[in-house]
């Protein structure tokens, strides 16, 4: 099929319908904001992508490296959703590495340090209404 026949469609539009950003406009920020890039490039929220476009996405700390698998006018379920891309191996092996490394560093917060709890507030009061 020559190109110009080809389907394609706004990154912007296929971001939001893949369930990458909530909003059309938060993807096409996160896409002026360089979070986004299409084939190693910096693109802009009208860029036209199609089947086989390999994009790479930073939401936060996380870091997708995906592949465009197909198109769609409209936002589905995430199961849908999940069907439109496939995310490469390497990138899937990162991501779940640095979900592991921040849920292993998300202790609890020692005694004594920050707010105190529910229960050493009123153990606060307790004492201070005894003196």
């Amino acid at each position: 099929m020559p190109e110009e026949l080809q389907p394609s469609q706004r990154l912007d539009k296929w971001l939001w319908a893949a369930r990458f950003f909530k909003t059309r406009n938060l993807a096409a920020a996160a896409i002026t904001g360089g979070k986004v890039q299409c084939d190693d490039e910096r693109v802009k929220p009208a860029r036209r992508i199609r089947p086989g476009a390999r994009l790479h996405i930073r939401r936060g700390p996380m870091l997708w490296e995906v592949i465009v698998v197909a198109l769609s006018n409209q936002r589905g379920p995430a199961k849908e959703a999940a069907q439109l891309y496939t995310e490469t191996e390497a990138s899937a092996a990162t991501r779940e590495a640095e979900a592991k490394r921040r849920k292993e560093r998300l202790e609890r917060r020692q005694r004594g340090l920050g707010r105190p709890t529910k229960r050493e507030r009123r153990q606060l009061t307790r004492f201070k209404q005894r003196s």
